[in-house]
């Protein structure tokens, strides 16, 4: 299963965080202030979009990542971690596959890029939060409610705050 999973990775390799607006102006992430405009100017991307453009965050990064599993008959889940602070609210997008075992497919956060493998879907989620929390403290915000949600594949061209209500309405994980 990870040779399969690695193939799929490997995929994205040209693939670079950021994302494109719906006038195909790109916002790669080393552009200062691109957050300050998100929520006003994304749009999520469908995978033959984000091919071709080979900006996305990882909420297109998963859809692409969906789309390549499917390829291969892998089943996969996706899930929406969000720390609703009142401000910036920041989010993360994951796959999990469970085979054998579970694994946690990551390509868009780079620290964490690869293939994740655990015994429990409880231990994996707890594992994502951890990394999540640490990563959310590093940007200075302290006072927020986590929340993470298994959700259904999404249409495509969704707005930021469309995206976000169709996560919400998922399955609500209590981990």
């Amino acid at each position: 299963m990870k040779n399969e999973l690695q193939l799929v990775l490997n995929q994205l390799d040209d693939i670079e965080y950021g994302f494109v607006d719906n006038n195909k102006n790109i916002y790669p992430d080393n552009l200062k202030n691109w957050n300050n405009n998100f929520s006003e100017l994304y749009h999520l991307q469908s995978p033959e979009e984000l091919i071709k453009n080979k900006y996305g965050v990882c909420w297109d990064q998963v859809e692409l990542e969906r789309f390549y599993l499917t390829e291969k008959n892998i089943e996969s889940k996706s899930y929406f971690i969000i720390a609703y602070d009142n401000k910036q609210e920041p989010t993360h997008t994951f796959i999990v596959i469970k085979a054998d075992k579970y694994y946690w497919l990551e390509h868009s956060w780079e620290p964490y890029r690869g293939i994740h493998e655990y015994n429990s879907l409880n231990k994996l989620l707890n594992d994502v939060k951890i990394k999540f929390e640490k990563s959310i403290k590093k940007q200075s915000i302290k006072d927020y409610k986590l929340a993470i949600y298994e959700y259904d594949k999404p249409k495509y061209n969704l707005s930021c705050i469309e995206f976000m209500d169709h996560c919400e309405n998922g399955l609500k994980i209590n981990v």
